[in-house]
């Protein structure tokens, strides 16, 4: 296309330093401006070359594709998100199973768990309190692949109920080389609520509340799940 005239080149220059101190990218009006711009300063004894004229036309048509397409994934997260958060209050009144190490007891007994992959040969759940004291160790019972769960009652080694609070679970175990070898912990427990407030729904349980993400699964409350108890 034909170099615009004096006029022109200064009205595109202060649009330009404008557009760019707005964006470092040619947005879709500029873009727009632009090219009308140029067809109106174009000199009437050298038009502008239809072929060029066809490609910059293409130039924006694509670019308008590009920005819708944009708005369309943009609305697709924003719905996907939508349903996800909503989704969750289907777990209301269900067993489910969560990745981590911390949890509430409130006197009931408690479910906590396990989960292998690999092979080990040696296995304990060390139950401590809020100070890191070790209240109660639990000896893993089974050593195959998946997750597995213990009940805690809530009792020291001496038989004495613990008072209700904040524990944590850390995991001893060993591979088939007396190596040290890493288990992840779970706990398990009713939902009794699901919290939307924030980007990423929580579920509430009776022993705390845990990010949708670090879900492992979820059962009716008559379901045992896999692994033992």
């Amino acid at each position: 296309m034909s170099t615009v005239n004096g006029t022109n080149s200064a009205t595109s220059s202060t649009g330009t330093s404008s557009t760019t101190s707005k964006s470092t990218a040619l947005g879709q009006e500029q873009f727009l401006t632009l090219l009308v711009a140029q067809l109106q300063y174009q000199d009437p004894l050298n038009p502008s070359d239809p072929t060029e004229f066809t490609s910059q036309l293409a130039q924006y048509s694509q670019l308008e594709q590009l920005f819708n397409l944009n708005d369309s994934m943009d609305q697709l997260a924003a719905a996907t998100n939508s349903s996800e958060r909503y989704s969750a209050l289907s777990l209301i009144d269900q067993d489910v199973v969560v990745e981590n190490s911390d949890f509430t007891f409130g006197g009931d007994p408690v479910q906590v768990g396990y989960r292998i992959d690999g092979t080990v040969t040696d296995a304990s759940l060390v139950i401590k309190n809020s100070s890191g004291k070790t209240v109660a160790t639990l000896d893993a019972t089974d050593l195959s692949e998946g997750n597995h769960f213990l009940t805690w009652d809530g009792k020291d080694a001496s038989g004495n109920t613990l008072a209700s609070g904040t524990y944590s679970i850390t995991i001893n175990a060993k591979n088939a080389d007396g190596s040290s070898a890493t288990l992840t912990p779970l706990v398990r427990s009713r939902v009794t609520g699901i919290d939307l407030s924030g980007t990423e729904a929580k579920i509430i349980t009776g022993l705390g509340e845990y990010k949708i993400s670090s879900l492992y699964g979820a059962y009716k409350s008559n379901q045992s799940g896999s692994g033992s108890s």
